[in-house]
């Protein structure tokens, strides 16, 4: 059995703004290095062991996995795999923007949000495809996987086999973590932001003693 601990990269500017990301290398803002140590900590704190780190070779990630393997004394395996839905022409646009500059793509995507492409990018099953790859070629174990939104959602409905847009309900905020057992089809969390619940208990705990 394979154990899947699918960690979202920490916050960037371009998510803080709403744009399209895709495979644009953003790097982290100063709220997601934060977001970074404080997951790093909490699975280093965890008492499972794990057999192994992964990551999305975009920087947002890598980043992301940095602490999280200095915290492990794991060496990340950058896989290109693990990237974000490839959004093409919609890189750097904001929602708005790309309702106005690409109407049909925004009405076709309502219809079909699985199998629609991005303008000159992927589909959500373009995704899927690379993102079951990935999965089937891991061995037996339990894994960190540092990654993106989208392939976190494509992994839950593979790993789940949901039908229709489910897929689409799950909130996965940066840093959260989801965790899944495949073949078993079992998830065992989805977007847990605890750490993230604690850090910000803390700060407002700080505040009141200044």
């Amino acid at each position: 059995m394979k154990e899947l601990w699918l960690v979202r990269h920490g916050e960037t500017p371009w998510n803080a703004e709403g744009r399209f990301q895709g495979h644009y290398d953003v790097n982290l803002s100063p709220q997601g290095l934060h977001q970074a140590f404080r997951v790093a900590e909490r699975l280093a704190a965890c008492r499972q062991g794990f057999d192994g780190l992964y990551s999305s070779d975009l920087q947002r990630a890598a980043l992301t996995a940095k602490p999280i393997a200095e915290a492990l004394r794991l060496t990340p395996t950058l896989d290109p795999r693990l990237r974000e839905i490839y959004a093409g022409e919609l890189q750097g646009l904001l929602r708005s923007e790309m309702q106005v500059l690409y109407p049909e793509f925004h009405e076709a995507i309502q219809r079909d949000p699985w199998n629609t492409k991005r303008p000159g990018g992927e589909s959500m099953a373009d995704l899927a495809a690379r993102v079951q790859e990935f999965i089937e070629e891991l061995p037996e174990g339990r894994f960190i996987v540092v990654t993106h939104g989208g392939v976190i959602r494509a992994a839950l409905k593979i790993v789940l086999e949901l039908e229709n847009g489910a897929w689409r309900r799950f909130q996965i905020q940066n840093t959260s973590i989801t965790r899944l057992l495949y073949p078993e089809g079992t998830a065992l969390s989805i977007g847990d932001v605890g750490h993230l619940e604690a850090w910000a208990e803390g700060l407002m705990d700080e505040a009141t003693l200044t």
